[in-house]
């Protein structure tokens, strides 16, 4: 493991499969916490985008844990051009000859970017290892390979956060129960689903070990119980806000002010009252504009010059 990115030492961690799963607050003060939220993201992606930072969000967690769902309500205000989230599943032929990561390379944020991801390049150590896909030595393997690609995105200045949900065995025979009693959700519900929920011990082992293993102090993990979607979709929001507000400046980008009184002139609008007119504006650089004095001087020397020129014709 590289230096600096060393697993971070801390008590021994609580199994997937015994998570704590608080009740979400009442319907009203959701909402209310719901939308302060999501306006903090819009915050967020406005400076990002000002500044040109990156940011890349992985989501992973058990079948019907809610990924979705956070997803949808997180980016539910941003600007679509300036977010792309991605659904993960099976690699394709073109991507099965070539390393996992390299799928994942492909779609790393351009500067001013948000990129989501449902699903990451972790399906290498729990789908592909518990499905046995790949050989144990490459999942095995894949630990370090991916704390290293991890740590390049933060040397190279993303933010990278990256977010667990999990549900326990009983809320998940509910939320198939739902999606296969309601036609506009039987979609959802795959053969890997049951495939899926059959291993499930299998599965927790996985999520175990990959916490532990790649929990790293470039890259942690923010570990939710969903059972109560209420309460997991505003501990994500609170999380991703928290990490990607930091240490930066969220004050929202101006216009500068000739362009604004170029075009409040040209369209017939007032001036916003926080822009002076033309006339009183004492900013230098390309705000300044010639007095009447100085035009009376232009005019009155281009003038001269033209009449000189023409005795001499």
């Amino acid at each position: 493991m590289t230096k600096n990115s060393k697993t971070r030492k801390k008590p021994s961690r609580r199994s997937v499969d015994d998570l704590e799963h608080p009740t979400g607050p009442p319907k009203d003060d959701y909402e209310a916490e719901l939308a302060e939220l999501q306006l903090q993201m819009l915050r967020i992606q406005c400076a990002y985008r000002a500044q040109g930072r990156r940011a890349v969000i992985a989501f992973e967690g058990t079948d019907a844990a809610g990924k979705g769902g956070a997803i949808r309500r997180m980016t539910a205000r941003l600007d679509p051009r300036g977010v792309k989230v991605h659904a993960v599943g099976a690699p394709t032929k073109e991507e099965q000859g070539r390393h996992y990561l390299y799928r994942f390379w492909r779609e790393l944020p351009t500067p001013g970017q948000l990129a989501v991801f449902d699903r990451s390049w972790y399906g290498r150590v729990l789908v592909e290892r518990v499905e046995g896909f790949c050989k144990e030595d490459a999942w095995r393997r894949a630990y370090d390979e991916i704390n290293a690609f991890e740590k390049m995105l933060v040397d190279d200045g993303a933010v990278l956060i990256k977010v667990l949900l999990c549900i326990d065995r009983g809320e998940q025979l509910e939320r198939f129960a739902d999606r296969l009693h309601d036609p506009v959700k039987r979609w959802k519900f795959t053969r890997d689903d049951l495939r899926n929920r059959n291993r499930w011990d299998g599965y927790v082992s996985a999520f175990d070990e990959m916490l532990e293993r790649t929990d790293t102090s470039d890259a942690p993990w923010v570990v939710v119980g969903a059972n109560t979607k209420r309460h997991a979709r505003l501990a994500t929001l609170r999380a991703v806000t928290e990490r990607l507000s930091a240490d930066v400046d969220l004050t929202a980008p101006l216009a500068p002010h000739e362009l604004i009184r170029d075009a409040t002139a040209s369209l017939g609008l007032p001036l916003p009252p926080d822009v002076a007119p033309a006339e009183s504006t004492k900013e230098s650089g390309s705000d300044e504009r010639p007095s009447t004095k100085d035009k009376k001087k232009r005019k009155g020397s281009s003038g001269k010059s033209r009449k000189t020129k023409r005795k001499q014709k």
